[in-house]
């Protein structure tokens, strides 16, 4: 069963008095374990895509499973509890909780799951030792690298085990050699852990790393590249 169906997804925008088509009747399916980029020039509808899928906006028509859930229909609160079990998320941003540490905001996940605090103990000392963090535990984001605070998101991204990681433009405000670092980190979770992982990039580091690349314009999916 796919993670991820798509089908027929339209998404209009109002800009000023003009309607914009951010999604034209768009198609996807994503298989387990898969390492994904969708690419395209700005405007081309990646980044609606990726939130439409991460159930943060939704569809004016057409539908979104994930995981076996029909996301499109549901309540502010479904919608919710899918993301919180189901999905996990890597902003350009790094989207941290500035007064927590390292170790409480890849915690965060799993206390709003409820996950006891033993379990949970040793859940987020693997994930951070997993993504290089191990002895920065205690450091919140301002002690943290520009790198090191992406592997903390990248952390609190698949503690809870999502069953697909969708991550935006996530190596944006890095240098290259950190870039680098945090592309094999995915690599790595991917090809080890069988995390699924989707991003939206303009990053040619993660297009050459992915093994699809689905290429967008104008709202459009104009060719899906699967990789030997």
């Amino acid at each position: 069963m796919s993670i991820v169906s798509v089908r027929g997804v339209v998404r209009h925008y109002k800009q000023g008095d003009i309607t914009v088509k951010a999604l034209d009747g768009v198609d996807l399916d994503l298989e387990p374990g898969e390492f994904t980029t969708l690419m395209g020039p700005s405007g081309s509808g990646k980044t609606t895509l990726l939130n439409q899928i991460g159930g943060l906006d939704q569809p004016d028509s057409g539908t979104i499973t994930i995981d076996g859930t029909e996301i499109s229909k549901l309540s502010s609160s479904q919608l919710a509890d899918v993301r919180l079990r189901k999905l996990g998320f890597v902003f350009q941003s790094y989207n941290l909780v500035p007064v927590l540490s390292a170790y409480e905001n890849a915690e965060f996940v799993l206390l709003l799951q409820g996950m006891p605090a033993a379990e949970r103990k040793q859940r987020v000392m693997e994930t951070l030792a997993a993504v290089g963090l191990q002895g920065m535990e205690h450091r919140r984001p301002g002690e943290l690298s520009g790198g090191q605070q992406q592997r903390v998101a990248v952390a609190r991204a698949i503690a809870g085990r999502p069953a697909l990681v969708l991550a935006d433009e996530p190596t944006a405000n890095l240098d290259s050699k950190t870039s680098e670092s945090l592309i094999d980190l995915m690599r790595s979770l991917n090809s080890e852990h069988g995390i699924t992982f989707l991003f939206s990039t303009h990053d040619p580091r993660i297009m050459d790393a992915a093994r699809r690349v689905v290429h967008m314009k104008d709202g459009k999916i104009v060719n899906d590249e699967k990789k030997a």
